[in-house]
């Protein structure tokens, strides 16, 4: 079987998942849809896209399409996903699904009640390493998890129109982290407390933002975590891990364009970390989107399901309060939410 795709939204990250659905045999994309497609005419003809068009219900409308990318800005997020879950198709949607807890509530509601499934581009959790993390973790190898420390600071920060519409730093860029918390310890947050400064650029505090970011975490398995976040390192991209426990620790490391350490008299140096997110995690994005077509041809649940997408934004909901009273939050006082699965 091979599955038809349709993209809706045909900015950076449409554009990225449509290149690497083009490697994956399973799956064809016979869609694009965007606001604007003047200039994407020779782009999807290279592609062999079939149809490109302004209107995405020629989309959720073509019986042949079987599942839905939604790449488009946030605020079109849950209305998408609830029309392409009517329409019977699965859905990949990238982070994250809303800003409301309850409007994504609503939106996993209508999934479940047409069957399909739907997958939320945390791709992090695709990338090699993490995913070896992970399973170290599962598999007890560290014995019972301490603390879990997740680094992630971008090279630059985006502009300033770009931080008005986001979402604010917790929603924009540590969702990734919260996500990638939940998924390495296998447990709930119970607990955040966040502390946030402007130290990068005055604009993003004049846009109602912070640029600088500490989160401790509490789980409900007892562990404790530490996310820092920065919207910019002058040496690049750094994404690091470590998880500690009883038994002994295990990290992940940046990734760089090569692995040379080289030692003289006068210092020891090594290659910068990759500079950005589509050097650092292009076999993250693969990997997701080859997971979600095995979901469906296979029947077998999605990696990152809706619910987690919805626990992401509690924790992101939760970091902002505290951010904004000053106390640690707890994670019932923002929705309300069980177990992971």
């Amino acid at each position: 079987m091979i599955i038809n795709v349709g993209i809706i939204g045909a900015g950076r990250i449409g554009k990225i998942h449509a290149d690497n659905l083009r490697g994956i045999p399973q799956l064809r994309v016979k869609s694009v849809s965007d606001i604007e497609i003047n200039h994407l005419e020779s782009w999807a003809k290279e592609r062999q896209i079939e149809v490109l068009t302004t209107n995405y219900y020629d989309i959720l409308n073509d019986p042949e399409i079987h599942a839905v990318f939604i790449c488009s800005p946030t605020n079109t997020h849950a209305t998408l996903i609830k029309e392409a879950a009517a329409a019977g198709k699965h859905i990949f949607c990238e982070k994250p699904v809303s800003f409301s807890v309850e409007e994504t509530k609503e939106a996993l509601e209508v999934v479940e009640k047409a069957g399909v499934k739907l997958q939320v581009g945390f791709n992090r959790r695709f990338d090699p390493n993490f995913r070896k993390i992970q399973q170290i973790v599962q598999e007890g190898k560290i014995g019972n998890p301490h603390i879990l420390r997740v680094t992630s600071r971008d090279p630059e920060p985006p502009n300033v129109e770009y931080i008005k519409s986001s979402g604010g730093l917790f929603m924009d860029m540590t969702i990734h982290d919260f996500d990638m918390a939940r998924y390495i310890l296998g447990s709930e947050v119970v607990e955040v407390f966040a502390k946030g400064a402007v130290l990068v650029d005055p604009a993003i505090g004049e846009a109602g933002d912070i640029d600088t970011a500490i989160i401790t975490l509490k789980f409900a398995n007892g562990a404790l975590g530490v996310i820092e976040n920065s919207r910019r390192a002058a040496y690049g991209y750094d994404q690091r891990l470590e998880i500690f426990g009883d038994k002994g620790a295990a990290k992940a490391d940046n990734n760089r364009a090569n692995t040379v350490e080289v030692s003289t008299v006068e210092h020891v140096s090594k290659e910068k970390p990759l500079y950005f997110f589509l050097e650092r995690y292009t076999q993250a994005y693969i990997g997701e989107v080859k997971e979600f077509a095995t979901a469906i041809l296979e029947n077998q649940p999605v990696v990152c399901s809706g619910f987690d997408g919805l626990q992401a934004e509690r924790i992101a909901k939760a970091a902002r309060q505290s951010l904004e009273t000053g106390v640690p939050v707890k994670l019932d006082q923002v929705g309300q939410s069980t177990a992971i699965y």
